[in-house]
This record gives C-alpha cells, structure tokens and sequence, in this order.
C-alpha cells in the first residue's frame, strides 16, 4: 500500500482555496469532462493536515491531529515535538529529523515506513 500516493489538495504553488481539491479537467471531442481530479504523491500533504488538524477532525482516524495553531497559545515545544512524534508514528510515518525548537525555523523530515 502507498500511503504517499492519493488525491492531491490545493497548495501554494497552485491557484485557489489551499487545502480544497486539486482539479485539472480534462475533455473529451464533445466537452463532457472524463478526467479531473488530480492524483499524486500526497507526502507533505499528510504530514501538513496532521500537523494543522485537531483529533476528530478526520472521519477515518479520529485519534490523529496535533492542532499546531494552539502552539500561539502555548509556548511548550517540546510537548509538540512529542505530539508530532506520536501523531506520526500513528499514521506509519517515521521521523527522520524533527527541528521544532523555536517558531522561526521549523523543519520535519519523515516518510512512510515500507
């Protein structure tokens, strides 16, 4: 099963609402779409709805979601650097290299284990 592949959202490098579905119609001779939504590697996608979703906000794994905006009302990094740890590892995610020591810089490398 390749988790990092799947239905692509609307990023910054795209025009329109981010995080709605990334749409590219394609047309047959007549005009009636037969195409349309666009299928990719969705990596950095997961790990982003994880990071920003709160637990419950996905039907299918409701116990995923580390709800990094409320790090504006909590300034204790560490207990993010240890919910992102276990929201990944959760959804088969292994960190490789996880830099969330201060707000201007963040970096998180991980990827699906195989």
């Amino acid at each position: 099963m390749m988790k990092s592949i799947g239905i692509q959202l609307i990023d910054n490098n795209d025009q329109g609402e981010p995080m709605d579905l990334k749409i590219n119609p394609v047309r047959d001779v007549t005009g009636k779409i037969i195409a349309g939504i666009v299928i990719g590697n969705i990596l950095e996608q997961n790990k982003a709805l994880i990071i920003i979703g709160s637990e419950g906000d996905l039907k299918f794994r409701p116990d995923i979601g580390v709800n990094f905006g409320d790090v504006l009302l909590n300034d204790n990094l560490l207990e993010y650097r240890h919910k992102i740890n276990e929201h990944f590892d959760k959804d088969g995610l292994k960190i490789s290299e996880l830099d969330l020591y201060t707000l201007d810089n963040i970096k998180i490398v991980a990827d699906y284990e195989s």
